[in-house]
């Protein structure tokens, strides 16, 4: 929309409905869809003082006359944030449903709630297909976002139906609930230290570092801290019993990707010892896809973990002592670093529109333990062959398949094969602690 003309303008503010129509132009092109109705349909709701877009929150103001509007900057600036995302719709994170998935408590004062959300309306409707065709006039959104237009509906077996989103949202709706969590907590702090002084009449306004007004009735939201090792070598069957120890994992940017809240405190479960907190997203990315507990699938996102962020993600891995100490991997990671990398020769290919192809899907098996090296056998297959060939590309005895990975390890990321090795640490125990399964959910048992 022109920055000529802007119907509802007044002193920098503008009403909910001419920024609704200020959103949605401004994000016509962004590679994240968005919906109308984000200023003026729920959950946005302008009584509680701000509203949702993508991450960023901007603050409502009630006018004389009683009517609500927005600053027409903060609108701009929402949609510049949310038109910087970039997305992968192949990329994608299950949102559910869950078996014996925790409860969201609710909270009248932070509305967002997207997974509780995402799951009820979905469960009303009866599917993602009948939410598209939903009736005229009754737009579903999330910060903003049309979630409609992503989400991605697989069945398994035929029977149960899981949802999915793009990682990039995820990461976007689980960044706002965080920023509307930090946004009401502040207006809570606010309130009671007002208690003994009158309340201001209208917002208060400031001018940032570089210049640009910004108008809030509130404390601007509380910046994540980056994670510094406050938690290395500190066993997670101790720490998670600890009180508190939630509420201090969200307190801490994931240490993978930097960018989003941390939700769960992620841990090596061969050894039992915290490696870092993680947001949910890059938690999901590095759960191996176990068929059985001894069998995994070696999904495409295993391209990010040992191509794109290797650096990142070996690190992270690293940040366990026991791994550290053994310079290895826990053994479903290693399982599939040695289907994609080691044997990525071995895997047959196929013509396709475009040259060749690789041939169905990697699948990595093993027998044994990583308690019993020299019994332990890992062997590599192709399902889904498209001429119906399941063929056994390699058996990798567990040690060999180590070995291998310490010589790549020193040649892909040198800045952590030097930090590792028996050498590096002391008092690790000697033995190997037992794998540590999470039954908190369905499909995330073993990980």
């Amino acid at each position: 929309m022109p920055e000529r003309f802007m119907p509802g303008r007044t002193g920098g503010l503008i009403t909910l409905v001419a920024a609704d129509a200020l959103w949605v132009d401004l994000t016509a092109d962004s590679a994240v869809p968005t919906a109308p109705g984000a200023f003026t349909c729920s959950p946005a709701r302008a009584q509680v003082r701000f509203v949702l877009l993508g991450a960023h929150v901007v603050a409502t103001v009630r006018a004389s006359n009683g009517q609500w509007s927005v600053p027409e900057v903060e609108v701009r600036r929402a949609a510049a944030e949310l038109n910087a995302v970039r997305m992968d719709r192949q990329d994608l994170v299950r949102i559910g449903p869950f078996r014996g998935a925790p409860r969201q408590e609710c909270n009248e004062e932070t509305p967002l709630r997207w997974r509780r959300r995402i799951t009820g309306e979905l469960q009303e409707l009866g599917g993602p297909e009948r939410a598209a065709r939903r009736e005229v006039g009754r737009p579903y959104h999330l910060a903003g976002i049309d979630w409609r237009q992503i989400l991605v509906e697989q069945t398994r077996d035929g029977t149960q139906c899981t949802w999915w989103l793009p990682r990039a949202v995820v990461r976007l709706l689980d960044a706002a609930e965080h920023a509307e969590t930090q946004w009401v907590q502040a207006a809570r702090t606010r309130q009671a230290s007002a208690a003994v002084t009158e309340p201001p009449s209208h917002p208060r306004q400031a001018r940032d570092a570089g210049g640009r007004q910004t108008t809030s009735p509130e404390s601007p939201t509380a910046a994540l801290r980056p994670y510094n090792k406050e938690l290395e070598g500190q066993l997670y069957s101790v720490l998670s019993r600890k009180p508190g120890t939630s509420r201090k994992v969200a307190g801490w940017a994931c240490a993978v990707c930097r960018t989003a809240p941390a939700t769960v405190l992620d841990h090596c479960h061969e050894h039992g010892y915290v490696r870092a907190p993680l947001c949910q997203s890059c938690n999901t990315q590095e759960r191996p896809d176990h068929l059985y507990s001894n069998d995994i699938r070696v999904a495409n996102r295993y391209t990010r973990l040992f191509h794109t962020d290797t650096d990142d993600w070996l690190r992270h891995w690293h940040r366990c002592p026991g791994c550290r100490a053994r310079t290895t991997l826990p053994l479903p990671h290693l399982a599939a670093w040695t289907a994609h990398i080691a044997c990525r020769s071995l895997r047959p290919t196929h013509r396709a529109a475009r040259g060749r192809k690789p041939c169905g899907v990697l699948r990595v098996s093993w027998t044994g333990s990583q308690n019993a090296p020299r019994s332990c056998l890992l062997t590599v297959a192709v399902d889904f062959c498209p001429s119906g060939e399941h063929r056994v590309l390699a058996r990798v005895p567990y040690r060999e398949a180590a070995e291998r990975f310490r010589a790549w390890l020193a040649e892909t990321a040198p800045a952590v094969a030097a930090a590792a090795g028996p050498d590096r640490l002391d008092g690790l125990p000697a033995q190997f602690r037992p794998v540590i399964a999470d039954t908190s959910g369905e499909d995330l048992e073993l990980f």
